[in-house]
This record gives C-alpha cells, sequence and structure tokens, in this order.
C-alpha cells in the first residue's frame, strides 16, 4: 500500500451523479492534465507536482471512491468502472479533451485503459513507474508472494484498496485486449534504484518495468533515479514529461535520462 507523505491543500468534495468525490481542479485555457492515484495512494501523491502544472494549466486531481473525503464505492472496483466514474467527474466539472493523462502505479495502469478505451480523447499518456497489464501473472502472482508481504498488505491496506487489487488482473487483461492508441504521445517513467533490488518478486518486477514501454511503440522511456515514489522523490520528471506533452518544454529537458 501506498501512502502520502505530503499536503495539497484546497481539495474539495464535489457531486458526480450523486456521489461526493474530493478533488482539486486547476482552469486554464488548453488541454487538461488529469491526475490518477496509485494504490492506497490519495492526491496528496502530487503534492510536488500540482503547483508547478496547475499554475499554467487546467488540472484536476482527485481522490477515487472510498479514499480521503470521497464516498465509499457502491460498485466493484474494476478498471471499467473506475476510467466511467473519472470521465463523469470530468464532465460534471466541465474539463473537456483532449487530456494528458498521468498515472502513478495502479493509477498508471487505469490510466492505460482510459486511452486504450477511448484515445480520441486523450492528446498524452505519462505513466509513472506504473502497473503492467501483466503484473499479478507470472512470477508476480499473488501466490508467488513472500507471506509477509501478503500478510503486510492485508493488514495495512483498506477494503476498497483490496478489492482494487482483487481487480487488477481482469483490469490488466482488458488494456492488452484493446489496441495501443495511435496519435497519442506515451511517456514511461520508470524507477532505477529497484532495478538493483533481488529476489524473485524484484526481479519479476523489474522484467516488466523493462518490458511495459514495449507496449506502445514509439513511447519515451525515462529511467529515472528514484524509489516508486517518482512523484515525491523526484517531481521535476512528471513536470518536465507534462509539460514536454503539452508542447511547453524542449524534448531534450524531458527525455534526458535522470540518474
Amino acid at each position: 500500500m501506498l501512502g502520502g507523505c505530503a499536503s495539497l491543500p484546497g481539495a474539495a468534495t464535489v457531486g458526480v451523479e450523486g456521489r461526493r468525490v474530493e478533488a482539486l481542479v486547476a482552469r486554464h485555457p488548453g488541454p487538461t492534465v488529469v491526475f490518477e492515484n496509485g494504490l492506497g495512494g490519495t492526491l496528496d501523491w502530487w503534492a510536488k507536482v500540482w503547483p508547478e502544472v496547475a499554475k499554467d494549466h487546467a488540472a484536476l486531481a482527485y481522490n477515487r471512491a472510498g479514499y480521503g473525503r470521497s464516498d465509499v464505492p457502491t460498485a466493484p472496483r474494476a478498471g471499467e468502472q473506475v476510467v466511467a466514474e473519472l470521465r463523469a467527474l470530468l464532465k460534471a466539472q466541465q474539463l473537456a479533451p483532449p487530456y494528458v493523462l498521468v498515472g502513478h502505479s495502479l493509477g498508471g495502469l487505469y490510466m492505460q485503459l482510459y486511452a486504450r478505451q477511448h484515445p480520441e480523447e486523450v492528446q498524452a499518456l505519462i505513466l509513472v513507474d506504473s502497473t503492467h497489464p501483466e503484473q499479478l501473472r507470472g512470477k508476480g502472482a499473488q501466490s508467488q508472494w513472500p507471506a509477509w508481504v501478503r500478510v503486510g498488505f492485508n493488514l495495512m491496506s483498506s477494503e476498497v484498496a483490496k478489492q482494487e487489487l482483487d481487480g487488477l488482473d481482469a483490469t490488466g487483461q482488458q488494456v492488452l485486449g484493446l489496441p495501443a492508441p495511435t496519435g497519442v504521445r506515451v511517456w514511461v517513467l520508470s524507477a532505477l534504484r529497484p532495478m538493483q533490488e533481488r529476489s524473485t518478486l524484484a526481479d519479476d518486477a523489474n522484467e516488466k518495468r523493462i518490458a511495459l514501454a514495449a507496449l506502445y511503440p514509439g513511447a519515451k522511456q525515462i529511467w529515472v533515479d528514484s524509489g516508486h515514489g517518482i512523484p515525491l522523490e523526484r517531481p521535476e520528471t512528471v513536470v518536465s514529461a507534462v509539460r514536454e506533452a503539452l508542447g511547453s518544454a524542449s524534448a531534450a529537458s524531458a527525455t534526458q535520462p535522470t540518474r
């Protein structure tokens, strides 16, 4: 489970189809940057990214159902449901496409599904140490996790996080069942420090870090000198990718590997 360690003031609860959703919105002309949190994470994860993006660009960060002040979910936590709820929120806030989708960890998997389901709405996709669609397959299967990892997750995770994990593999297979979006620019920001870890589970996760970019022909994979928490540890790399996606930064500044 992930948990933010910074604050992001200004979020408010808004009504969406009879539900309350905690969201933070910045309104400017142009495409909207949409941030999606990882498993167990809240919008505070973007505390060091949001100010730099939101001062000049339209943006939305929010808490999925069951996180922060958002209402608990009434529907299964499948990726398709998460995408539908996000699209309803964007519509309710009158934030029209095109979107630059930015997803961290499991949020990256949800954003992959969004981009494949609705490519006409997406200008760019930025995957921040994203979950691979087959993360829980092969040696990464939950049955292969060390006992202490399984016990720790069950003890520390909320019921919503457990439901999201339960739906992860089905979401991944849905992603792989749809074509990669054409005309959508893709950045893959990958954490470099976990590549130094050695165990069966770590080796599998690192192989999938490498393989993720291959799912998106033409994607730019950027290795970031960071742990999994790139938005908090190296926020400038996320901001740089966003600016490049919006055409407001040089390609060189965003594609140079950070080591």
